[in-house]
């Protein structure tokens, strides 16, 4: 899909109040429709809101392949920003504005262009949704902040009595969609401790060994609905076999490939931190810097977030095996803990580790389990 269109929108019912956005990616004959997202965000303004719009269209449209991208909003501000005609002053815009112009850079040409609401009316209705699945669980968690909700034990108002809240102190309503997230077994790279991002390396003997012993765990758990898993082969053989002894199927998702390392690919630690030593150390503390002929840590959570969002909207309220790499698992559960870049550079995940996130309905998330080894 070589050219696309993205309309996007956002809002707030209170300026700041509770706010969500939508997404929608067109086909260059701007009739057929390849992608929609959509998401309520909590409480925050329009102009934020409008801007994750954004992110999720270009997102989604790196997501389909798309190498030119149309852009179509009704957000002046938004348009005028994003083209250089007008300066972003509002600190909390800045980071949204370079988030969108990282995944800008990724594309061979993309333009903005202001339309007049009417004709954002597909946008603005899934933002409008979006922020309606928050004002439907706005009375539970009313209820959780009154204190009738505490510890496991919850009062459900009898208007809500159909929407069940999780246990625990999260307020989370739904019941969640939960990724057994599943790192791939050993590889020779993997024994050396060189980086592995994008190279195709089989499983060692061990590797397979892991794989297995994992598929028996996972085999134990049951009431598993699918696997899906990175395309690389490391990832995927580990898949397999968890498939087979689930007898699920198996999905392959490229957006849970581990990342791009460039020109380290194959090095050392020490190896990329003595061929370009200022980069790699800027690189260890900044999301956004790029390995020589890679890609950020910010570009792997834009695809892995549309992974996220793609599982919760295909596997509502079901269980699913994740297989992946460090960085993709890293950056599930950082989105389902809701914290910063740092769980990148200081969580450790080991080989054939398996984790547990979950991600309700209503957009609040929990992590249940991490770096379990025990079936090894």
């Amino acid at each position: 899909m070589n050219e696309v269109i993205v309309e996007a929108d956002g809002g707030s019912r209170g300026n700041p109040g509770p706010a969500g956005y939508g997404a929608v990616v067109f086909a260059a004959d701007h009739v057929r429709v390849l992608a929609e997202r959509k998401e309520f965000i909590g409480v925050t303004t329009n102009n934020v809101a409008e801007y994750r719009g954004l992110i999720a269209g270009l997102a989604a449209s790196a997501e389909l392949g798309a190498r030119v991208v149309t852009v179509r909003m009704d957000s002046k501000l938004v348009v005028e920003q994003m083209s250089g005609r007008w300066k972003i002053k509002h600190a909390s815009m800045i980071p949204l504005a370079e988030q969108a112009r990282a995944l800008v850079a990724g594309f061979d040409r993309v333009s903005f262009t202001w339309i007049p609401r009417a004709e954002n009316s597909h946008a603005d209705r899934l933002a409008n949704e979006a922020m309606d699945d928050g004002d439907l669980t706005a009375t539970v968690r009313e209820a959780v902040a009154a204190g009738h909700v505490a510890g496991d034990a919850v009062a459900v108002p009898k208007s809500a009595d159909a929407t069940k809240v999780s246990p625990g102190w999260t307020g989370a309503v739904g019941k969640p969609t939960r990724l057994l997230l599943l790192r791939h077994g050993q590889t020779a790279l993997s024994v050396e401790r060189r980086y592995s991002g994008r190279g195709n390396p089989p499983l060692t003997e061990l590797g397979r060994e892991q794989a297995d012993r994992a598929a028996k765990m996972l085999a134990a758990k049951g009431d598993i609905s699918a696997v899906v898993s990175s395309p690389l082969q490391r990832a995927r053989s580990t898949a397999e076999a968890a498939a087979t002894a689930l007898d699920v199927p198996l999905r392959i998702l490229d957006g849970l490939t581990e990342t791009d390392f460039g020109d380290w690919e194959g090095l050392t630690f020490a190896e990329a931190a003595e061929r370009d030593p200022l980069l790699h150390s800027d690189w260890l503390g900044d999301t956004s810097i790029l390995p020589p002929g890679g890609e950020s840590f910010d570009q792997v959570r834009e695809r892995v977030e549309g992974v996220r969002r793609d599982l919760v909207a295909l596997y509502p309220g079901q269980n699913v095996v994740v297989v992946s790499h460090v960085t993709p698992i890293k950056t599930l559960l950082q989105l389902a803990l809701g914290v910063g870049p740092s769980l990148l550079y200081r969580l450790h995940l080991d080989l054939a580790s398996l984790c547990i996130a979950e991600f309700y309905p209503d957009g609040g998330a929990s992590v249940r389990l991490v770096n379990d080894t025990s079936y090894l």
